[in-house]
């Protein structure tokens, strides 16, 4: 007997998966068919996506192995029972598991640059990305930087897109936990940069003795403890290592702050993100003049300091 069909106002997914791929036949009808059940699920976007639409496209377009750019035309493209197959799976995992997309596909793009992402290390999604693909070029507007250190790296998505986008720079991906490690170097033999990039189990500096670096960029863990307990059910697939940082989320930030200088040139600069733990930061530190970044495609919370501005206020960082 076939299987009724639900109530327009209800979820599809009481349907089996082989009775749902049976139904959609071109692209057009996959995409309008999870945009419509991501909307019922209420899900949370904030791993890539910012909307059900959004959300819909780039889970149809990445099962299916097709770009950001394909030609509109392919909407209409019929697909393969095996491919309407794998979108509904996936259209099912995400609303059912809350799974963040990217762990989903096993692939997350920053700074225009694909990583592999697993549980592992935390989705990519900062706005450092968009100082990447300037070059940094308000802090070095004539000579790159010649050495970079991303601390806290865990997939290595900021070093490997800094080393890609500054082809001359050398960088190190420091982080402490093994797993990210492993992401990392997957990573980086994915973009085969392994002759200028290297992976360092690091406990924050105490791996990096001697080194010195014109650039320190971290993304470290910042999430206060009211917010680690309010997020969204996505957040919980990803690393708790990566996400808490105490009551006010600045247990790590106040280590980098105060070990940074020994790690920098004399030229050079340190960048962090903190993102809503700004405020706990200003708080804590009234008196050092911390500039606050804006970004052209959103994001908020990230800071710089120069090895000047870091010696000039150590005593506050002691």
């Amino acid at each position: 007997m076939a299987e009724s069909l639900p109530d327009a106002s209800s979820s599809t997914l009481v349907m089996s998966d082989e009775a749902l791929a049976e139904g959609l036949v071109t692209l057009r009808d996959c995409l309008r068919w999870a945009a419509s059940e991501f909307h019922l699920a209420s899900l949370f976007y904030g791993h890539g996506t910012d909307s059900a639409w959004d959300e819909a496209v780039a889970l149809t377009l990445g099962a299916l192995h097709l770009p950001w750019n394909v030609d509109p035309a392919v909407l209409e493209a019929r697909l393969l029972p095996m491919e309407r197959a794998r979108i509904v799976s996936l259209v099912r995992a995400r609303i059912e598991t809350r799974r963040p997309l990217p762990y989903l596909l096993g692939e997350a793009f920053f700074a225009g640059v694909p990583f592999s992402v697993d549980e592992r290390v935390l989705i990519p999604r900062s706005p450092i990305a968009e100082l990447i693909e300037h070059g940094f070029a308000a802090w070095f507007p004539v000579e790159p930087p010649a050495r970079v250190l991303d601390l806290c790296t865990g997939s290595g998505c900021i070093g490997i897109a800094t080393a890609l986008h500054l082809p001359g720079c050398e960088v190190d991906l420091a982080d402490i936990s093994p797993d990210a490690l492993a992401v990392a170097r997957l990573n980086i033999t994915r973009h085969e940069v392994g002759e200028r990039v290297r992976a360092v189990a690091s406990d924050l500096f105490a791996g990096l003795a001697g080194q010195r670096y014109d650039l320190i960029v971290s993304n470290p863990p910042y999430v206060d403890s009211r917010d680690l307990t309010t997020m969204p059910a996505e957040f919980r697939h990803e690393p708790t290592l990566a996400l808490g940082a105490g009551a006010d989320g600045l247990d790590i930030v106040r280590r980098i702050l105060r070990e940074a200088r020994d790690y920098l040139s004399d030229a050079g600069v340190l960048i962090v993100e903190v993102g809503n733990s700004d405020h706990h930061l200003e708080a804590a530190f009234p008196e050092v003049p911390f500039l606050w970044l804006e970004f052209e495609h959103g994001g908020q919370g990230v800071f710089a300091l120069t090895a000047a501005e870091l010696d000039a206020h150590a005593a506050s960082f002691a």
